[in-house]
């Protein structure tokens, strides 16, 4: 034990307290990212023992070069139908997020939140999933329904919770539920769906399915409790699951260095649970398809769960409770090193010649119309601002299998109540 005098001569601790390097109204310079050549990661037989490729948790796979040419290993060499029908869905999914934003700010709506910059993360991984995958999603994957050509008015209908929700209201808005698409029920709690999918997972392989599991969650939430859980059981029992991490640098209003960016890479969470990391350009599309098809072939052969982490940037405020500019500078969005998501694809089909600016304004300007129309449509069942278009009495269903006595009773006193002061509230 050291006496006073000794502990007297001792440098006082002190707390390091991450800082973003940009604030509001800063110049912005983002030369210290590291963006490596394009096809310089190497790809590793999926049969390969995670230790042996610690490496490509810390590199950053990409696949679109500065010229929009794919080039590497990780040259998915997806046909130009393909890359099209991909282009078209990213586009689509911004098409959604630019109207129902707008239809938020309009009163509409009481909350959005949109996926600008970070379109390709959901809808490369979606096509490389095979359809029957269970997707576990975060609350800016709508991308996954959209390239699964779900029913942009059913998506409408839930955002206003109006008579079409098949949720019935009981779901903030944006937190989907589509069995059919399998894409389950997003939660407003961080990370749960981490552990829900490792379960799935489980339990698909205790079966002898040939399904798989993907989740998605933000760098911030890796901080929970429940990813942690999540990484053991999954490393423990080699479930088939995926899981990706989303860093696009910013939580709600703090910066991905408070949930560890500064120390270390979102991918290398991975290593110490022995599981396969891979750190991936999340603004290539190509290079998200790539990895996703390789930690899904991984998966289905039995060796285990990925962690993927996608490098990407958010481009617009957290959700439309937010207002970035209060804590990040400006020039953060058109600065970043890694570009346009939509825009790369772009240019790669061009480079190819299987595309051009006047079909991609063409392709913006239908796509804006179908949009358009599907809000009409949905807005045939009302909107949100208008106030509650569910029957009271469906707070009720849905909830349990089987109603509990206690409620069933509650359920007939409301009911009686309603019928005798004449309140519309009730089911008719």
């Amino acid at each position: 034990m050291a006496s006073d005098t000794a502990r007297a001569n001792l440098k006082p601790l002190s707390l390091h307290v991450p800082e973003p390097r940009f604030r509001p109204g800063d110049p912005v310079d983002f030369a210290e990212v590291e963006v490596p050549p394009a096809g310089a990661a190497r790809r590793p037989d999926t049969a390969a023992p995670a230790r042996e490729f610690t490496d490509l948790a810390y590199a950053l796979i990409r696949v679109l070069d500065e010229e929009g040419r794919a080039v590497g290993p990780w040259n998915p060499r997806l046909s130009p139908d393909m890359l099209r029908r991909m282009l078209r869905s990213m586009a689509l999914t911004r098409a959604f997020d630019e109207r129902m934003f707008r239809a938020q700010r309009q009163g509409k709506t009481s909350f959005y939140m949109k996926s600008t910059g970070e379109e390709a993360v959901a809808v490369a991984a979606a096509y490389a999933l095979d359809r029957d995958d269970m997707c576990f999603p975060s609350y800016r994957q709508q991308g996954l329904l959209i390239a699964r050509d779900w029913s942009l008015v059913d998506m409408m209908n839930q955002i206003y919770s109006n008579r079409g929700d098949r949720l019935q209201g009981k779901q903030l808005p944006i937190m989907y539920s589509v069995k059919e698409a399998g894409f389950f029920s997003i939660s407003g709690n961080l990370a749960t769906q981490y552990p829900q999918a490792v379960g799935w997972a489980m339990a698909s392989a205790a079966k002898g399915d040939t399904r798989i599991a993907a989740t998605w969650c933000g760098e911030g939430s890796t901080a929970e409790g429940d990813f942690h859980s999540a990484c053991t059981f999954a490393s423990v029992y080699r479930a088939p699951v995926i899981f990706n991490v989303v860093n696009n640098q910013w939580a709600i209003s703090s910066f991905s260095g408070f949930a560890g960016a500064e120390a270390t890479t979102f991918a290398a969470r991975g290593v110490g649970y022995g599981i396969a990391g891979l750190r991936v350009d999340g603004n290539d599309a190509l290079a998200v398809y790539a990895a996703t098809l390789w930690a899904a072939e991984r998966a289905r052969a039995g060796d285990g769960p990925t962690l993927i982490e996608h490098f990407t940037y958010r481009a617009e405020g957290h959700s439309t409770s937010d207002d970035p500019t209060q804590y990040r500078s400006a020039g953060e969005p058109n600065a970043w090193p890694l570009g346009d998501p939509v825009r790369r694809l772009k240019d790669h089909l061009i480079a190819l010649r299987e595309w051009d600016e006047e079909r991609h304004a063409a392709q913006d300007r239908e796509l804006a119309e179908f949009v358009r129309a599907a809000q009409k449509e949905a807005e045939l069942n009302g909107i949100l601002g208008h106030g509650m278009l569910q029957p009271l009495d469906t707070l009720f269903d849905g909830v349990f299998e089987e109603m509990p006595w206690h409620l069933r009773e509650q359920q007939a006193q409301m009911l009686a109540e309603e019928e005798a002061s004449g309140r519309p509230w009730a089911r008719k």
